[in-house]
């Protein structure tokens, strides 16, 4: 049997936690609380599988827009995840990193994120990104913005450490969730040569054998960069 390669660092998209709900007849705020549980559940395993990075699209810029009473829910729900329950995080042995632009969320909420980062900073059993107020187009123009104030001229590597992901590699696997077969604003820049996989797998519905099955997937495919097949370049 072929030894299966493992990537690196993962990123999730995970898409579909209101249909989810919707289509049992519950509200949105049901399926993104199922959402939550499942990606711990999820990441959890992929660290178990020995993946080192995580990154999860947990809020992108965009899902701001939605109605007031959805986003609401959201912050109750990280409230609740970030704050109340952060032992239950704390016990996935990973550091936590946020990734975005936090400063319109609650104060509150805020501070969760930074007792959560300090109080994992020395874990070593992998890395955890958490996308808040996450966009990729909005990165690239940040990072733009900030050579230009400091009068720098800049190659890719250089850039790229003006990036919110900094000196992390880029992920070696996206997976989306719940049927939509496109990237969203979702780290644009660092998955130049991602593999993407794509399922219509609802995210509260995705299991420990899909990942399994993504990542066996991802295995199976020859990444050339660019390079004709076969070549070591």
């Amino acid at each position: 049997m072929k030894e299966i390669v493992l990537p690196v660092h993962i990123g999730f998209i995970m898409d579909g936690n209101g249909r989810w709900a919707q289509r049992r007849f519950r509200p949105r705020a049901f399926g993104h609380r199922a959402g939550v549980q499942n990606m711990l559940k999820i990441c959890e395993h992929a660290f178990e599988l020995g993946v080192r990075i995580v990154t999860v699209y947990a809020l992108s810029t965009e899902n701001l827009r939605r109605p007031p009473e959805e986003v609401e829910e959201l912050f109750e729900l990280f409230r609740t995840y970030f704050g109340k329950k952060r032992a239950r995080l704390l016990e996935l042995g990973v550091k936590f990193n946020v990734v975005g632009d936090v400063s319109p969320l609650p104060e509150d909420v805020q501070q969760s994120l930074v007792e959560l980062a300090e109080e994992s900073k020395d874990f070593q059993k992998g890395l955890l990104n958490i996308c808040l107020n996450y966009g990729a187009r909005q990165e690239i123009v940040r990072a733009t913005n900030a050579a230009v104030a400091a009068g720098r001229f800049v190659d890719e590597d250089s850039f790229k450490e003006l990036l919110m992901t900094g000196d992390l590699p880029d992920p070696d696997l996206i997976i989306r969730t719940g049927g939509e077969v496109r990237l969203s604003n979702f780290l644009l820049y660092q998955a130049a040569y991602t593999e993407l996989y794509f399922t219509d797998r609802m995210w509260p519905a995705f299991s420990r054998r899909d990942l399994e099955k993504a990542i066996e997937n991802f295995s199976a495919r020859e990444r050339r960069y660019g390079n004709v097949r076969g070549s070591k370049a």
